[in-house]
């Protein structure tokens, strides 16, 4: 039997020796040899320039970096992220199995009786203890094409747990940032209610003294209260971003706070690199030609499908009618034999089945390059943010600048009767509309600038 034994697992080696289905070769994508919105960035070494890991730790905010670990150690979208690579870890090992035999012990015990119909009844006894062997040769690859599948669909589910990952880490940084920008608004409408407080003082004395008109009062006391009005109408968009904020870093809303700062965090230069370098630090792109490496040896599986399967079964062990001599040398016994399936007819199942592999690998191929498509848009998006974000910045300062001094001036011809209180109100809005304007541009460059390290795949490679 040994001798048989091997005889037939060389003839398995020998058999399996080839694989149907396509070889994978990775599908051409559309990505541009550099960005559009590169030219006024400093060219980088691929990699060599992009933040690495921590990639937040570039805007120097000990607050983000603590709400950045505290995401990472507890959000429950990244907890399930985790679970689905556990699972297809799981499948790939389950497909992996199938390179080996499968070894099963059986054992029975059977009280039989014989018909009378023969002249003669016999009751007898049957003890079997077996150990059953079965094992597919793999010659046209089913097994190995599924393996392939297996790897590359555990692959692609790493990269997804690596795509939820920087999405909840850009998400943390985004609401962080437009929260501080909050903060400095809301500080900004309250040094501004309190300036009307004082105007609105002045107005009632200049009121009570004759010097100045009812009306004037009325828009004193309006303009106060609208900007008390837009002060909780902030502190409400705030309250939203902070419950948010709670929500990814795992926690109840109810249980979380972060207390208003006015804080001048850092604004790193970000540069890009190539546009190829896409392919290479995107999670959602890697995974999208992992799962077109799936979608390609699941063809050769389908294809295996037409061609025979040949399985090697074997058995050996003690069967004996007693137990007493059960496990005596004599009460051995053994078989060992190859078994076909040969497919001949199944009503075109096997057809459509690949049909619909060769459809599925198609449609991964479109969804990969669509990735790559949206990568390219999202970087160049962030590219062109930051760059007329930066020029609205600087215009929006001499903005400021000029309607600080139109209050100023407004306020001091009022005060020697020159001009109306309507002057004075409209330069006071003007002021404090180009204050939060210039402190939304602020915000909006930061949270530009954290969708761009996004876009080119943040510390992941």
């Amino acid at each position: 039997m040994k001798k048989i034994c091997i005889y037939m697992f060389c003839l398995g080696l020998m058999l399996t020796g080839c694989a149907v289905g396509p070889n994978y070769t990775k599908p051409d994508a559309p990505i541009p040899l550099e960005f559009k919105g590169n030219k006024n960035w400093k060219i980088a070494e691929p990699k060599d320039h992009l933040p690495k890991g921590s990639w937040w730790e570039i805007f120097e905010d000990d607050v983000l970096n603590k709400l950045e670990k505290q995401a990472g150690e507890a959000n429950q979208d990244l907890k399930a992220a985790m679970a689905r690579v556990m699972q297809a870890r799981s499948v790939a090992e389950i497909a992996e199995s199938e390179f080996f035999p499968s070894l099963d012990m059986n054992p029975s015990a059977r009280r039989s009786r014989t018909s009378a119909g023969h002249g003669t009844t016999v009751t007898e006894n049957l003890f079997s203890l077996p150990f059953d062997l079965s094992y597919e040769l793999d010659i046209w690859g089913r097994v190995r094409r599924s393996n392939e599948a297996a790897e590359a669909e555990l692959s692609a589910s790493a990269a997804d747990y690596a795509t939820v990952l920087l999405m909840l880490q850009a998400d943390v940084a985004r609401n962080y940032f437009q929260l501080r920008a909050l903060d400095r608004e809301i500080d900004i409408v309250k040094q501004t209610a309190g300036l009307r407080e004082e105007s609105l003082k002045l107005v009632q004395s200049r009121f009570k003294n004759g010097y100045t008109s009812k009306l004037d009062l009325e828009r004193a006391k309006t303009e106060l209260a609208n900007t008390e009005a837009e002060g909780a109408a902030l502190r409400k968009t705030r309250g939203s971003l902070e419950n948010s904020l709670a929500v990814l870093l795992g926690k109840p809303a109810s249980n979380f706070s972060l207390p208003p700062e006015n804080l001048k965090i850092h604004v790193p230069e970000i540069a890009p690199g190539l546009a190829s370098s896409l392919l290479e630090r995107r999670p959602d792109v890697a995974g999208a030609e992992r799962l077109v490496a799936a979608a390609n040896a699941r063809i050769g599986v389908a294809k295996a499908a037409f061609f025979p399967t040949i399985r090697l079964t074997g058995s050996a062990g003690y069967q004996s009618g007693e137990t007493s001599s059960l496990l005596d040398r004599a009460s051995r016994v053994w078989s060992l034999g190859p078994g076909i399936s040969l497919p001949i007819f199944n009503g075109g199942r096997n057809r459509a089945n690949m049909n619909k592999a060769e459809a599925a690998y198609d449609e991964t191929v479109a969804n990969y390059r669509q990735t790559v498509l949206k990568a390219v848009q999202e970087a160049e998006d962030g590219l062109t943010g930051l760059h007329f974000l930066g020029e609205q910045a600087k215009a929006q300062d001499r903005a400021v600048q000029a309607a600080e001094n139109a209050e100023a001036i407004s306020d001091e011809r009022y005060k020697s009767g020159l001009v109306s209180y309507l002057d004075v109100v409209d330069a006071q809005r003007t002021a404090l509309q180009a204050k939060r304007a210039g402190i939304q541009i602020w915000g909006e460059y930061l949270v530009t600038t954290v969708r761009l390290v996004k876009a080119i795949g943040g510390g992941w490679e």
